[in-house]
């Protein structure tokens, strides 16, 4: 028999690509801030923000 695989199950999302970038002191606190207050994860609120612009780059 097949050994079963472990490990999170694939993704229909998955995030493969990989972004690192430079911010000040301030925009580091501005964005832990934002991670405690809406309860979530840097990656997270990174991700909302850049959706945000987009969306207001549609109109």
């Amino acid at each position: 028999m097949a050994q079963k695989k472990t490990g999170r199950p694939p993704s229909d999302d998955s995030m493969t690509d990989r972004i690192f970038v430079r911010v000040s002191k301030e925009t580091k606190e501005k964005l832990d801030e934002c991670t405690q207050e809406l309860e979530t994860s840097r990656s997270d609120v990174v991700r909302k923000g850049i959706d945000m612009v987009h969306d207001s780059l549609k109109k």
